[in-house]
């Protein structure tokens, strides 16, 4: 009956974002020259006609210097036409494709006896879901159904993109590099996810899905990329826009607590008031941005019973409610020096401010005896600051410019943590308190030389990076804590990298042929005293090529195929040395012997431009020599379980995507995304060091996953639309496990109001309550199950305003 209800409504009334159906244009430059002497010549027409009816659509005139600009020409063919009093009408063939916004038609020289007609091809299209080889784009304000809430959430709507345990993934991979605004920072991490569950939907205009980067970007991040682009309005005069959404989650008790402990949080709080002011004039284009996020959330609520193989069964939950405060507050200025040279100087500041209170009762097998209770609070407060400044040169050609910049981000982790250790006997007072300075340097040049069938691009990017940390424990009577895990440690990296990129495009051919090539140096350094772990690091000098081929066999068929190389470096919070307690029991501890993966990756894909639609599909083969994960083992004579990062040999993924879009009629329209792969881990050994030598022997694992979503829009009249998006996770397998199934329902409506300038929404998420992460595993002398019935359902409610 369930089942039936879910489709009823997802037939009537569905939609994903809207994927931006950008019209990708392109500038097209060129100079005018005298075929004798060379000279160039000033005030010849220009005019662009379209190459099936030889309409008139762009005109110009050369300026002094002989160069002419048509700028913002959508994709197709054309006719360039040439007249000058005392020369011959030059024509000339113009194809304008996808991959390039710049393109130089070069010299083109003017005979005054001779006819001359030559083909120059050049390129951009209307970009739909993929018509550039390089990225997806996703328009934030079009995801009704996640509206007022973060980041996090308002991916997990996108096609090809799910979430998994806080972590985005992209076709089944959580190793995604995260970018603001195409450069990497302490809000989201540098080289792993961080803070995106914190950073509110509303400060963000669009969301860009790389899947197969090129050489251009870092080569961190074997999944992909995930490029978030802050809002940031360039219109003439004083405009901006403010916005306030609320709700409310955890609408009802999914399953009740443990005896003896706290309650659950239970309709949870949730306040985002925003606010954007743009000023532009003349020269100057300044902005401010302002978000606020409060929440309140029932941030875990996780089940877990453990066996071990003495016969043992432990029954556990750990509650966690949460109050986040998180503000950030973007500022900047754009400095238009002249034609030819342009400044920027940007700032953000950033404070994330996180209570949780907890609670985690252990009980024997028939829950008769409570063996423990665990009770803490964390009080953590993060401090993000980032500055930049960049320095833009256009040549006289159009699209031939130098870009230089320099981003700083400083980032501090304040948290502490006080524990109460109830136990049948006695009670102890435990604590910790970490602190941890990031401060980050990034240096880039880049150059850009259009051409007559492409563009060259080639550059240059330096970073040092140091985070030093200090961990204080506390214990107290009886305390399992580890007290002399503590103490300092500092992470050092330094990583200059060249990169180069050829880009050519024609009628039929679309190609990219690129290579970074990256030096890494990192040194952690920890305290001599450590019992366990040593001062480590790694370096290495390696290429990472990349080649994109796209072939058109008509205007609406494409086939594409790439190839690329990348890296997954550990990130500091994966080597920290420090355990980690907010689990009392099994117990999460980094490795300073962890080693980058690599990471080959294969896909052919084909795209069909339909009437009012498309259909996408791609081929994708990816293997991963070292493969990062977590593997859990536990200590002779012990019940407590260590969860530590480590390497394990090669893994595999092998699979197929699709996505069919269609627009039915005025008023529905549906996209569905679906993927299918098999994982392959193979068999691996490897020690835990921590808190003392344990092997583990990991046998081969596979198993076929993937997951499929539906999403479509109702537009009700010109101002009401209704959106529903229905999202089915597969089984997927995990070294020592597997992850079950899980299955959503979110909803939402839009109105537009004010003619225009307001809008109101509506929507909930989970609206059947049916999402639950479950997870099995099984090590050495034990296995364990655990269910997390964390807070899904949220209903939100807002109103926004432009000026």
């Amino acid at each position: 009956m369930k089942l039936k209800i879910i489709l009823v409504l997802s037939f009537l009334v569905m939609k994903i974002f809207n994927v931006t159906a950008q019209n990708n244009s392109a500038t097209l430059s060129g100079l005018i020259k005298d075929k004798t002497s060379k000279a160039p010549l000033p005030y010849i027409n220009i005019v662009l006609k379209s190459a099936r009816d030889q309409k008139f659509l762009f005109g110009t005139v050369t300026a002094e210097d002989g160069r002419f600009n048509l700028a913002a020409v959508p994709s197709g063919n054309y006719l360039l036409e040439i007249t000058a009093t005392g020369y011959k009408l030059k024509l000339q063939k113009v194809f304008v494709g996808t991959l390039s916004d710049f393109l130089d038609l070069n010299t083109i020289d003017l005979e005054e006896d001779i006819n001359a007609l030559s083909e120059v091809v050049v390129t951009s299209k209307t970009a739909e879901i993929s018509a550039k080889m390089d990225k997806k784009v996703f328009s934030v304000a079009d995801n009704i159904t996640q509206s007022g809430g973060s980041v996090l959430q308002s991916m997990q709507s996108l096609p090809g993109v799910t979430i998994n345990d806080g972590k985005v993934q992209l076709r089944g991979n959580d190793k995604v590099m995260v970018l603001i605004d195409g450069k990497q920072t302490a809000l989201t991490g540098f080289g792993n996810q961080s803070g995106l569950d914190n950073i509110p939907a509303s400060a963000i205009e669009k969301i860009e899905i790389i899947n197969n980067p090129s050489a251009k970007f870092d080569a961190n991040g074997n999944a992909g990329i995930i490029n978030i682009i802050y809002k940031k309005n360039k219109q003439e005069g004083l405009n901006g826009k403010v916005g306030i959404s609320s709700g409310y989650g955890a609408l009802w008790e999914r399953k009740a607590n443990l005896p003896s402990i706290r309650p659950q949080y239970q309709m949870t709080p949730k306040m985002n008031p925003s606010f954007s002011l743009n000023y532009r004039k003349n020269k100057i284009n300044a902005y401010v941005q302002a978000d606020y996020l409060y929440t309140e959330t029932l941030n875990k609520n996780e089940f877990v019973t453990r066996t071990y193989d003495d016969g043992t069964i432990i029954n556990q939950q750990t509650v966690r409610n949460r109050d986040t405060h998180f503000t950030t507050l973007k500022s900047g200025i754009d400095w238009n020096y002249n034609e030819h040279n342009t400044f920027a100087f940007s700032g953000l500041f950033g404070s994330e401010k996180i209570i949780d209170n907890g609670d985690e009762p252990f009980f024997n097998q028939d829950y008769s005896e409570r063996l423990r209770l665990w009770r803490f609070l964390e009080d953590e407060l993060k401090t993000t600051v980032m500055a930049s400044a960049s320095y833009e040169h256009k040549f006289k050609e159009a699209g031939h410019k130098l870009n230089a910049g320099i981003n700083y981000t400083y980032h501090r982790e304040d948290e502490k943590y006080f524990f109460t250790n109830i136990l049948p006997t006695f009670t102890g007072q435990d604590s910790f308190k970490l602190l941890s300075d990031e401060k980050v340097i990034d240096i880039n040049l880049d150059y850009v030389q259009p051409l007559k069938y492409g563009r060259f691009e080639t550059g240059f990017k330096f970073r040092h990076r140091e985070i030093p940390t200090n961990m204080q424990f506390y214990p107290g009577q009886n305390s399992p804590i580890d007290a002399n895990a503590g103490g300092w440690a500092n992470y050092k990296e330094i990583i200059p990298a060249l990169y180069s990129n050829y880009i050519y495009e024609t009628n039929k051919i679309e190609a990219e042929l690129g290579l970074r090539y990256e030096y890494v140096k990192l040194q952690y350094d920890v305290n001599p005293y450590h019992p366990t772990y040593k001062s480590n690091g790694y370096h290495y000098t390696e290429p990472f090529p990349s080649v994109r081929f796209g072939y058109k066999i008509n205007e609406k068929d494409k086939i594409t195929a790439f190839y690329n190389r990348r890296v997954d470096r550990p990130s500091e919070v994966d080597i920290r040395i420090f355990p980690k307690y907010d689990d009392a029991e099994i117990i999460k501890v980094g490795n300073p012997a962890l080693r980058p993966q690599f990471t080959s990756a294969f896909e052919i894909g084909y795209k069909k431009n339909l009437e009012k639609g498309y259909f996408t599909s791609s081929l994708y083969y990816r293997v991963i020599n070292g493969t990062i994960t977590r593997i859990a083992t536990t200590v002779p004579g012990s019940t407590l379980i260590y969860n530590v990062f480590q390497n394990a040999d090669e893994s595999s993924s092998f699979g197929v995507e699709a996505t069919y879009s269609k627009e039915v009629t005025s008023w529905y329209s549906f996209n569905i995304n679906g993927n299918l792969y098999k994982n392959t881990i193979d068999a691996f050994t490897v020690t835990n060091l921590y808190p003392v030598p344990t092997t583990y022997y990991g046998k081969s694992q596979e198993m076929i996953s993937g997951n499929a979503k539906w999403n479509n829009t109702l537009q009700f009249d010109k101002t009401l639309k209704a959106q529903v998006s229905v999202i089915y996770l597969a089984p997927d397998i995990i070294p020592q496990g597997k992850v079950s199934s899980r299955f959503s329902v979110d909803l939402g409506l839009k109105k537009t109001v004010q003619k225009g300038k307001g809008e109101v929404f509506l929507n909930a998420t989970d609206i059947f309550n049916t999402l639950v992460l479950e997870k099995n595993i099984k090590g050495q002398d034990f296995s364990y199950i655990s269910k997390d019935y964390y807070e899904t359902q949220v209903v939100r409610f807002g109103y926004s305003f432009k000026f």
